[in-house]
């Protein structure tokens, strides 16, 4: 994860995008399970003709069966090898590349550049449809039917009491060593003429199930099922509840990744390396 390419080498970042319903999520696994980090980087391979596999790091591992419209990654490449090939490498993935997955740009990072250290916030949308009738059905594999009437405005009610820097226990799957405090920039949801509701969540980091478990709260709350001011009282008893569901994937996409100017993405990356503690909290 070091910001310091090595000498001889060019990190390059990739704008890419995919559909994450025939994939494993992102990050490459065991036992052969199709990834969005396995089909990327074996093209490459490839279109290079190089033995060694240049490994990608990037902005936000995604689950299985979400999708990305804007993700962001690196990899450092051999000075030589992107002289030779960096023309025609775009043209040459999107021959290879299976058609669920898309990368859009190759270019030399600025200094300092990390794909995931570097980036101040993502932006992801959720999508559900109240229709009676269900989901379109050339939208179904990217919007979640809830078959109870919503109310979008009580759900951005809840949505205002959960802003802010917060410990997010209550919404996030625990991991060893991992800390679950982020800044929640936005958290807003818009009825379409089209019906489908789009929620948008945008924070500095996220942890894990983070997004689907918020969708969950705030869906309770819509339906009536929940006040709404019980979400912000499941953040703040700052443990699983079991009434906060996790949503199904296929209703979430990542949207945006953004960096800061390029002088500063030394410094970002440095400082989103620091484990991450809420003011007066003890250190022990």
């Amino acid at each position: 994860m070091s910001d310091e390419v090595q000498p001889g080498h060019v990190r390059v970042r990739l704008d890419l995008s995919y559909d994450g319903g025939g994939f494993h999520g992102w990050a490459k696994q065991a036992g052969g399970k199709r990834t969005v980090q396995g089909e990327i980087e074996d093209a490459l391979r490839t279109v290079t003709r190089s033995r060694e596999t240049y490994e990608l790091t990037v902005a936000g591992r995604t689950d299985a069966g979400v999708h990305a419209r804007g993700q962001v990654a690196h990899v450092d490449l051999p000075e030589e090898v992107w002289r030779e090939h960096h023309e025609k490498l775009l043209k040459r993935l999107a021959g290879r590349l299976p058609r669920d997955v898309r990368v859009w740009a190759l270019r030399p990072a600025p200094s300092g550049f990390n794909a995931r250290f570097s980036a101040v916030w993502r932006r992801y949308a959720y999508r559900v449809t109240d229709n009676p009738g269900g989901v379109d059905p050339l939208l179904r594999g990217h919007v979640l039917w809830h078959d109870w009437p919503l109310d979008v405005d009580a759900m951005n009610e809840a949505a205002r009491g959960l802003l802010g820097e917060h410990d997010f226990a209550a919404y996030c799957k625990k991991r060893e060593g991992a800390t679950t405090i982020r800044t929640l920039q936005e958290l807003s949801l818009e009825r379409g003429d089209d019906g489908i509701v789009t929620a948008t969540v945008r924070a500095d980091a996220f942890c894990h199930n983070m997004v689907r478990s918020l969708i969950g709260a705030l869906l309770f709350v819509g339906d009536g099922h929940r006040a709404p001011d019980w979400p912000a009282k499941v953040l703040a008893a700052g443990v699983r509840d079991s009434a906060v569901h996790v949503v199904r994937p296929h209703g979430l996409t990542l949207e945006e990744v953004g960096y800061p100017a390029d002088e500063l993405l030394a410094a970002r990356s440095s400082q989103a390396r620091n484990k991450r503690t809420l003011p007066g909290a003890g250190c022990c």
